[in-house]
Formats: C-alpha cells, sequence, structure tokens
C-alpha cells in the first residue's frame, strides 16, 4: 500500500508537472497560432481554421519540451517542500532526502511510460492530421521543407500516393543524395527510389538515373524519370519531420518494410530508441533537478530557480543536440548519440547525490 506521505508527494509531483506543463502549452499555443496566421494570411480560409491547425500541432511541441517541463517541475516541486520546511517534518518522521528521490524518480518513470504509451501515440496521429491539412495549400507558395545541415524532409501527396522525400543537401537547382518513399494512403510501402540528383526548378523534377526499389528487387535505371509535385525550389521553406507524425506501431512497420527493402533503418531505429529512452529521460531530468534544489542555498528566490531552470534547460538542450550532429555525421553510432548523454547526466547525478542525505 502507498503510504499517507508517499501519495502527498506524488500528488504534488503531479500537480507541479501539469501546472509547468500547461504554462509552456499555453505559450506554445500563442507563438504558433502568430506563425499559422502568417501561412493563412493570403490565403481563403475559415478565420478558425488557423487556430485548428494550431491545436492539432501543439500536442506534438509540447511532447518534444516535456524533458525540461520535468526539470523545471521538480524544481517548484522541492521549492514548496523548501518553503513549507516539510522537508524537516518528512526527516522527523524517518523520511531522507534520498527516499523523497526515489519517490520522484519513480513517478516520472510511470508517467513517462504513460506519455510514450498512450499521449505520443495520440499526439503523432494530430501532427499527421496537421500535416494533411497543411499540405493541401502548398500550391501558394507556403509550405514544407526547408535546408537544414540534417538534411531535407518533404511530403507531398500525389495520385493518391504519399511521398516522403529526404535529400542530404540542396545546392542551386538540385537536391543530392536523395531517397523517396512511395506509400500508399494508408502508409504502405510501395516502392524507394534513389538518385545523386534531381532537378527541383520546376513543378516537374527530373530525376537522373534513379535506383528502384520494390518488393525485394532493385533496378538501376540508365535514364531519368519525372515526377511531377507540388514542390519547387522556391516553395521549400518550412520544416516537415514524418517520422514525429507516426505512431510507435507505424514506425516499427516502417522499420520492418525499409528492411525487408534493403534500406536503411537507422533514423527509423534512432527516433524509436528516442521514445523507449524517454521515461529514463525524465526521471534523470527530475532527479538531476533534485540534486541541485538540495546543493544551492535555500533562501534563493522562486524567480532564481525560474532562470536557473531555463539556464539548465537550454545548456541540456545543446548538450543533446551536440551529440544528435554527431550521431547523424556518422561520427558515433547514432543509438550511442541518443543513450551516451544520458549516461553522462547520471554520472553526474551519482556525483551530486553523494551525502544527499547531509543536505
Amino acid at each position: 500500500m502507498i503510504k499517507t506521505y508517499e501519495q502527498y508527494l506524488v500528488k504534488l509531483f503531479l500537480k507541479k508537472i501539469l501546472t509547468v506543463s500547461l504554462i509552456f502549452l499555453s505559450l506554445i499555443f500563442i507563438l504558433s497560432i502568430f506563425d499559422e496566421i502568417s501561412f493563412f494570411k493570403d490565403l481563403e480560409v475559415n478565420f478558425f481554421f488557423p487556430f485548428l491547425i494550431t491545436i492539432l500541432n501543439v500536442p506534438s511541441t509540447l511532447f518534444e519540451i516535456f524533458p525540461f517541463i520535468f526539470l523545471i517541475g521538480s524544481q517548484f516541486f522541492f521549492l514548496e517542500l523548501i518553503q513549507k520546511n516539510e522537508l524537516e517534518v518528512l526527516k522527523i518522521n524517518g523520511l531522507n532526502n534520498l527516499k523523497v528521490i526515489k519517490i520522484i524518480f519513480f513517478t516520472s518513470f510511470i508517467l513517462g511510460v504513460l506519455l510514450v504509451a498512450l499521449y505520443y501515440n495520440f499526439s503523432s496521429k494530430l501532427k499527421f492530421v496537421y500535416l494533411d491539412l497543411k499540405n493541401n495549400y502548398s500550391n501558394d507558395n507556403k509550405y514544407l521543407a526547408v535546408v537544414t545541415e540534417n538534411g531535407l524532409w518533404i511530403k507531398d501527396e500525389i495520385d493518391n500516393k504519399i511521398y516522403i522525400v529526404n535529400a542530404g543537401e540542396i545546392k542551386d537547382e538540385y537536391l543530392k543524395e536523395v531517397s523517396i518513399s512511395v506509400f500508399t494512403k494508408d502508409f504502405d510501402l510501395i516502392q524507394i527510389l534513389e538518385s545523386q540528383n534531381i532537378d527541383i526548378s520546376n513543378l516537374n523534377w527530373v530525376i537522373y538515373n534513379p535506383t528502384i526499389s520494390k518488393t525485394n528487387k532493385t533496378t538501376n535505371l540508365n535514364e531519368n524519370i519525372r515526377l511531377k509535385t507540388h514542390f519547387d525550389k522556391k516553395k521549400i521553406n518550412s520544416l516537415f519531420r514524418n517520422l514525429s507524425s507516426l505512431n510507435m506501431l507505424e514506425l516499427s512497420k516502417l522499420s520492418n518494410d525499409y528492411a525487408d527493402l534493403g534500406y536503411s533503418t537507422s533514423e527509423v531505429k534512432s527516433h524509436l530508441n528516442r521514445l523507449f529512452s524517454f521515461p529514463l529521460y525524465l526521471s534523470i531530468m527530475s532527479i538531476f533537478a533534485s540534486v541541485i534544489m538540495f546543493n544551492i542555498k535555500r533562501n534563493k528566490s522562486m524567480i532564481f530557480h525560474i532562470i536557473l531552470g531555463i539556464f539548465l534547460s537550454v545548456l541540456i538542450y545543446y548538450f543533446y543536440y551536440l551529440f544528435n550532429l554527431l550521431g547523424l555525421s556518422g561520427k558515433i553510432p547514432l543509438t550511442s548519440s541518443i543513450w551516451l548523454p544520458l549516461l553522462i547526466l547520471t554520472i553526474f547525478i551519482f556525483i551530486g547525490l553523494i551525502r544527499i542525505n547531509e543536505k
């Protein structure tokens, strides 16, 4: 049975996580709605349509920042215990700091499992609907794809087929190192086209000497083929990441389909590893915040803790971003780029837990 003090701590922790989540949800909605309104300002859409689009996209964005929500929420959790002198009361009743941290760790882990199993699959479906709806307006020089240091992603629908395009770079009027995955409406893989160069100077792409993989058979063409799309270079101005619009079952199926065709599954597996590590990531962030709170002076103001939480969130974000770049560039395995940062943070946490009961 869960003891009374454990119930109290769990409820207080969940309350803080919910409060911080609602604050971030509001901020995300406000920032996103301005982008959507700007996007649709010259299009003939219903007044409420940008709001609908924003609502569909917000849950997916919120999922990405849950680790930082748990970090800041854990800070506020301990801040309330400190301000009300409840840590001293708990110690008198035999509950030391390490036991409090254990409760927070397991609560974060269980909540993380629920977020991945339920919330992520829900948000990915909304993300898919979001992309599907917004793609209908791609003919107006507004939507889909941007070039980053990590490459280019495009989603298009042609003749009741879904096309997912991934390119290593864009140079002048050409896409380089391109892979085009063709799916049915039900997202069943039909074939994969690969080419070193694709001319995207107009809506009729010219695919140079493509390699076509279909039903365990690979064919190399010594001629160019054309693909009519809704996009040219001018229309490539916003980012699309298809993996975040697929639930875990769809990601697993996509990985199997790629494997059957002999196509690289590294990016799909990398995304799945992020999801598998997510509960542990949330737990580590909560414990990291706990260690920080126990190792700083207790007379600090709430503003100080808010600034500290934001600073740590930014620091950890770029820490993960660095490992992500190393993984994508092939400097380290993609799997290591996900789990290694967690291991490093865990080492720092264990150092911080030394003599934690004396704090």
